[in-house]
């Protein structure tokens, strides 16, 4: 496996010394820096040859989140935070894993797996062009929970009001704890704000209330999308949108 350069940036002490100390026990990881705040990192970074950065979030002056978003983009980021309701934000400017203090090193070490692959792929020209082929999640706030939801497992969106239905595929992988409908998850948020962190293609907006994954339609009839028996209506407002992209998947 290719040797990784990497940096740690964190204003806790404990929590840098032990990223440093999985860092230094992992064969294809080289450690370029340990900095306690994100502006002494950044000078580290604008150099341009660190393949992988684990940023704490909460940080004073310029946060991990922030950080992120100045950083080349070839390297990636691992967020190492003890505060899960910054996943989202994480995801969205496209960490390849966000680990909860205190990680332990077999998530570590999996998230570092992850970043040497999406690397590869970017070198080799391998890596997916469909995000949805690869096991990319979104983190979804639900009933005082944060739910994980693989993109491959979502069916399609419904808006209601203030919520969003997020209608997950029975035979995936994800699930909603708890809850009496586990493949049906309702989430404050607008339709709007959700379709930022999806895909096109696969995913497709129809009408101003529905998108649809293209990869779990069952069949297109009379200007509707078919999932079982659930018929969601195409409006004209998105129909030219989603002809051509049914098209560029019609041989």
């Amino acid at each position: 496996m290719e040797t990784l350069r990497c940096i740690i940036v964190d204003d806790e002490p404990l929590a840098l010394g032990l990223l440093e100390s999985y860092v230094r026990k992992t064969p294809f990881l080289h450690l370029e820096g340990a900095f306690p705040d994100s502006v002494s990192a950044l000078e580290r970074l604008k150099q341009g040859d660190i393949d992988l950065a684990f940023l704490d979030i909460q940080m004073p002056d310029l946060n991990g989140l922030e950080l992120a978003r100045l950083l080349p983009e070839r390297t990636a980021v691992v967020f190492v935070t003890a505060y899960e309701q910054y996943a989202v934000e994480g995801f969205k400017v496209d960490a390849t894993d966000y680990l909860l203090k205190p990680a332990s090193y077999a998530d570590f070490l999996t998230a570092c797996e992850r970043a040497a692959k999406r690397k590869k792929g970017a070198t080799d020209g391998t890596a997916p062009t469909d995000r949805s082929t690869a096991d990319e999640t979104l983190f979804i706030k639900a009933d005082y929970k944060t739910i994980p939801v693989k993109l491959r497992d979502i069916r399609y969106i419904e808006g209601v009001k203030d919520y969003v239905s997020i209608h997950l595929d029975p035979a995936g992988g994800s699930r909603h704890p708890g809850s009496r409908t586990p493949y049906d998850i309702m989430s404050l948020q607008s339709m709007k704000s959700l379709a930022e962190f999806l895909p096109a293609p696969p995913f497709i907006r129809i009408h101003r209330s529905y998108i649809v994954n293209l990869n779990h339609i069952d069949c297109i009839e009379r200007q509707r999308v078919i999932f079982g028996d659930v018929y969601l209506p195409v409006s004209d407002s998105y129909r030219e949108a989603f002809e051509q992209a049914v098209a560029a998947r019609t041989p």
